[in-house]
């Protein structure tokens, strides 16, 4: 008898990479609404949502946003066409989580980070957020990334 083989590895960790970029995603927006404690905005998410998540990676984005926002809006700002204190708090917060990734996180490709992002935007943003939300950080892309995207 020939056992097909499971393919389930790679998958569950991409589904629970996804899963914390969702949660990075909802964490980054709480803090920018209520500037409420990191530590407790991450354990209170850890209490919240059980099941298999990527837990190292929520913390170390989510972390690395609010300890590098000033730095992260450095880069967002020279693209945007409106100031950033008026952008939608969804399209803020996707932005500074992927150009995060896109700064920090070489090790996921900027097409990934690009794409997560867009599709989070289409399940958490404006309508046509998403277009915004690509638009910015494929210009940005080129700047951080040049050499993987040349």
């Amino acid at each position: 008898m020939i056992k097909k083989q499971s393919t389930g590895g790679p998958k569950v960790h991409l589904a629970q990479r996804r899963k914390a970029r969702k949660l990075v995603l909802q964490a980054t927006y709480q803090w920018q609404m209520t500037a409420a404690d990191s530590t407790e905005i991450e354990a209170q998410f850890r209490a919240e949502y059980t099941g298999k998540t990527d837990w190292d990676y929520f913390h170390d984005v989510f972390t690395g946003i609010l300890f590098q926002v000033i730095e992260l809006d450095g880069y967002i700002i020279p693209y945007l066409d409106r100031d950033i204190k008026t952008l939608d708090p969804v399209e803020k917060a996707l932005l500074r989580m992927g150009t995060f990734e896109l700064s920090r996180r070489i090790d996921v490709p900027y097409r990934v980070v690009i794409n997560e992002c867009v599709e989070l935007a289409k399940v958490f943003g404006a309508t046509d957020g998403h277009k915004y939300i690509n638009s910015i950080l494929d210009k940005l892309s080129k700047d951080l990334r040049p050499l993987e995207t040349s």
